[in-house]
């Protein structure tokens, strides 16, 4: 029985071992073959452009990444927000929240009507200020409000900037 055992796996092996030359034999066919095969036309590399060097003219310019000097040359702006003035409640809001509702004219002076970000609607003149950046009202429209803002310049002083709240529809 045992001797049996051995035989069959003595006969095992040698078919294992029988079906991997067919398949080297299959392997060394195809590499015939494809050696056999007329070479294929290889392409020429593709034509380099000469290098064309380029001179950089602006090297004495200001560089955009250094912040530039003051624009009134080292003098210091008077122009400051009034930290003593009694702040209005349309002042507590970004500018970008408000929005302008319409206008209004009683008495022969024109008003603005402006929504805050509770919906509540409220009349303005100009001369009075709103948004953050104390924003005083120097104009109305019927299409828009007019402010000019004192905001920070980046370098320790305060610029001037216009703004305006345009009628939403």
């Amino acid at each position: 029985m045992r001797n049996l055992k051995q035989i069959s796996a003595v006969i095992g092996l040698c078919a294992a071992l029988a079906a991997c030359s067919s398949d080297l034999d299959e392997l060394h066919k195809k590499i015939a073959e494809v050696r056999a095969r007329p070479g294929d036309r290889i392409e020429p590399l593709p034509e380099l452009k000469p290098y064309e060097s380029f001179a950089y003219s602006v090297s004495n310019m200001r560089s955009p990444f250094v912040p530039s000097p003051p624009s009134n040359a080292g003098l210091t702006s008077s122009l400051r927000p009034d930290s003593k003035r009694t702040r209005e409640f349309l002042e507590q809001f970004p500018l970008d929240s408000l929005h302008m509702v319409g206008t209004l004219e009683m008495a022969g002076r024109k008003y603005g009507l402006v929504r805050d970000t509770g919906g509540l609607v409220h009349k303005v003149s100009p001369g009075q200020y709103l948004g953050q950046n104390d924003g005083k009202i120097v104009g109305i429209t019927p299409v828009k409000i007019s402010v000019i803002q004192i905001v920070p310049d980046g370098v320790g002083g305060y610029i001037e900037r216009p703004a305006a709240l345009a009628l939403s529809e």
